[in-house]
């Protein structure tokens, strides 16, 4: 599997397995979630997508019961801060918020590392931009998390140009990536500057949601019918079709897949196999728009 260099000394694989709905399976025991790393692990997919949030604060800890300390050796392990949702462990918040201040980074960050029971993680993000955050203070406190070694890179998620801007300004280290939401259901990214953004600095793009949160593999219409068309005619099916569109755009995308199936991670590295030329990459698109390009 190919890998993306993300900061000295730190790659990820292509293809991230992502665990948002990690606790939404019927089965949630260490050796069935140890299963699903396994099925990864076969494929060369050896990079875990997580968030102190997801599961209502509960995915580390599942996570965490799975991981071995020798399958820690074999992952790179991304996770994220700031929101705060009146739930778990914040079940006393009196709103949804985020929070990037320096006291609630360093300690989400600490609880999440023992949750998972690992000594530092190898990604870090701000999950959700801050109207109202202290850019010297956010910075200073990623700053300090990956100067105590907890941390070996950072980045932020579903970040505007502007927004990444604003908190680089303010730090010492670099930013290495974003994780934005981008696939055939959602491509504005494509053309609001985003892509443009990341592509021009040589920044690696992280993708969330690349099936359209399941929109592309069970609903119906022109994107569907182009993916089955093309799925069909590679031997694969629409999920490898749509992943591997992303992958074939030259901005270095890395699609986050979330499946709680064994067959359908076994399935994730399928992308690899499919052939995406220029005119098929069009096809799919101006499927996913609904028109041809003007």
């Amino acid at each position: 599997m190919e890998r993306v260099e993300i900061a000295e000394g730190v790659s990820l694989s292509r293809l991230v397995y992502g665990l948002w709905r990690l606790g939404d399976d019927a089965d949630t025991s260490p050796g069935h979630i140890r299963a699903k790393f396994e099925a990864c692990l076969d494929q060369g997919i050896t990079t875990l997508d997580t968030a102190a949030v997801y599961g209502g604060f509960t995915t580390e800890e599942l996570m965490g019961t799975a991981l071995t300390p020798q399958m820690r050796s074999k992952f790179e392990i991304v996770t994220k801060c700031d929101i705060v949702v009146p739930t778990g462990r914040y079940k006393d918040a009196k709103v949804k918020h985020y929070d990037t201040s320096r006291d609630h980074i360093v300690s989400s960050l600490d609880h999440s590392l023992r949750l998972m029971g690992v000594d530092h993680v190898d990604l870090f993000l701000i999950h959700r931009p801050d109207p109202f955050m202290d850019h010297q203070e956010t910075g200073a406190a990623l700053d300090e998390v990956v100067r105590a070694g907890k941390v070996r890179a950072v980045g932020v998620s579903n970040f505007r140009p502007w927004d990444w801007d604003l908190l680089q300004s303010a730090m010492t280290t670099p930013l290495v990536t974003n994780q934005i939401e981008l696939s055939l259901a959602a491509s504005d990214a494509l053309t609001n500057g985003d892509v443009a953004f990341h592509q021009r600095q040589g920044h690696p793009i992280m993708a969330w949601s690349p099936l359209g949160g399941g929109s592309l593999m069970t609903g119906t219409g022109p994107v569907q019918t182009t993916l089955d068309q093309v799925a069909e005619a590679q031997g694969v099916d629409r999920a490898a079709v749509a992943t591997a569109w992303l992958l074939a755009h030259p901005a270095r995308i890395l699609p986050i897949l979330g499946t709680n199936s064994l067959p359908r991670i076994a399935a994730l590295s399928d992308a690899l196999k499919v052939e995406m030329d220029r005119e098929t990459w069009f096809r799919l698109y101006s499927a996913g728009l609904g028109r041809e390009v003007a």
